[in-house]
C-alpha cells in the first residue's frame, strides 16, 4: 500500500514563501518510476491541479495560476517530492494534497491519480 505524507503547510503573509514536502513511505515500489502531483482544494471548491512531475524530470507541468511562482521537484533518494511556493497570494489558500500515479507520465486530471496524502493546510493572509 502506498502512503503519502505531506508536511510544510502553515500561515504566511501575502508575498511570502512556503515549501511543501511529500514523502512516500513503506510502498515497496520504486518511487522514481512514478509521476507525482500536487493538487489543492479551497473551501466550497473542487480539487484542482497545481503541478506534476514525471519519472523524467523534464516532464513537469503547472497550472497557469501558479506558473512562474511555484516549482515542483523530486528527490528520488528520499522518496520525496517538493512544492516550492513563492509570491503567495490569498487566493492560494487551500488544503494542498500530494498524489501519485501508477505510471511515470504526468496528468492534470484528479481522477488519474491513484494514491493521495492526507493534505496540508496553506493559509495566505492579505
Amino acid at each position: 500500500q502506498v502512503q503519502l505524507v505531506e508536511s510544510g503547510g502553515g500561515l504566511v503573509q501575502a508575498g511570502g514563501s512556503l515549501r511543501l514536502s511529500c514523502t512516500e513511505i513503506a510502498s515497496g515500489r520504486r518511487f522514481s518510476s512514478y509521476a507525482m502531483g500536487w493538487f489543492r482544494q479551497a473551501p466550497g471548491k473542487e480539487r484542482e491541479f497545481v503541478a506534476a512531475i514525471g519519472w523524467k524530470t523534464t516532464n513537469i507541468v503547472y497550472a497557469d495560476s501558479v506558473k512562474g511562482r511555484y516549482t515542483i521537484s523530486r528527490d528520488n533518494a528520499k522518496n520525496t517530492v517538493y512544492l516550492q511556493m513563492n509570491s503567495l497570494r490569498p487566493e492560494d489558500t487551500a488544503v494542498y494534497y500530494c498524489a501519485s500515479r501508477r505510471i511515470g507520465i504526468t496528468s492534470y486530471n484528479v481522477g488519474e491519480y491513484d494514491y493521495w496524502g492526507q493534505g496540508t493546510q496553506v493559509t495566505v493572509s492579505s
